[in-house]
């Protein structure tokens, strides 16, 4: 059993699929710097820094009033947490464009470092150009003039 375990470990994809979940956490920390740092706060100003989190309905129950959302949910009120819903539906679709652009920035990385080298093409003669040269070449005399006359 202890060597199929190794076996186990030892195979490839366990190995290829520790390192993508260890490069995904590392991924995920750019994505949510890239989104926190840089897109929200031009959103914030875009936007006037309107914040959807606090935003609800109460269904039954009295918070106090002009509670926040935490401080409504404390109060044992049941809320309808619409805010907070969009805010979420926000964030992950910035989180999902910050990701394709970065994705998209790679890959063009990547094909710009990997360029294939240029081809050359040359032409393969046609069959009416071999003919010709191979009829050039027997009427020229001077190819045949250093051998021997065949004898019959």
């Amino acid at each position: 059993m202890i060597r199929e375990f190794r076996e186990f470990i030892a195979r490839g994809n366990v190995i290829d699929l520790a390192v993508g979940i260890i490069i995904g956490a590392a991924f995920t920390a750019i994505v949510n710097s890239v989104v926190a740092d840089l897109i929200n706060p031009i959103l914030g100003l875009l936007t006037g820094g309107v914040d959807f989190t606090n935003k609800y309905v109460v269904l039954s129950g009295t918070p106090p009033e002009g509670a926040s959302l935490a401080a409504a949910r404390d109060s044992g009120a049941a809320v309808f947490a619409y805010g907070s819903f969009a805010m979420a539906v926000l964030n992950f679709l910035i989180i999902a464009w910050a990701v394709f652009l970065l994705v998209k920035a790679v890959n063009r990385l990547q094909r710009m470092a990997v360029k294939p080298a240029e081809e050359v093409v040359v032409a393969a003669p046609t069959q009416e150009e071999l003919l010709a040269q191979i009829r050039d070449l027997l009427a020229d005399r001077t190819v045949w003039a250093d051998r021997p006359e065949p004898r019959i």
